[in-house]
């Protein structure tokens, strides 16, 4: 048996504000919307988040680092400007670590996400 994952679920407070953001700043398309949640992602597949507001259904929910991250196919220095230039907030700019370069980026939650890229 195989399994792959699907979605991951980030908790958001304004679901129509994260959805804007998550489409305009960062280029996700929506893949699904139903009354409490969106799915972002790529139409074409891959794995998606899944935005869910507080208290539909979740009542309280922690902000901080997801774990997830992003690959880019750019440098790390173009999608840290490009980026930058769209409004999106880093918590971390580009460095160069042991394992290769990385940065990390906030949500309008305050949701972090890490950023490396496709090497």
């Amino acid at each position: 048996m195989k399994l792959s994952p699907s979605s991951v679920a980030v908790v958001v407070s304004n679901r129509k504000k994260a959805l804007a953001w998550y489409t305009q700043k960062l280029g996700l398309d929506v893949i699904a919307e139903m009354d409490h949640w969106t799915v972002v992602g790529r139409k074409k597949g891959g794995l998606a988040l899944h935005l869910c507001e507080y208290g539909k259904p979740t009542p309280k929910a922690e902000k901080g680092n997801t774990g997830i991250m992003f690959l880019t196919n750019d440098s790390m220095e173009k999608t840290y400007r490009k980026l930058k230039k769209a409004g999106v907030k880093f918590s971390v700019p580009p460095e160069k670590v042991e394992w290769g370069w990385h940065c990390r980026f906030l949500d309008p939650d305050g949701n972090e996400f890490w950023l490396a890229p496709r090497e």
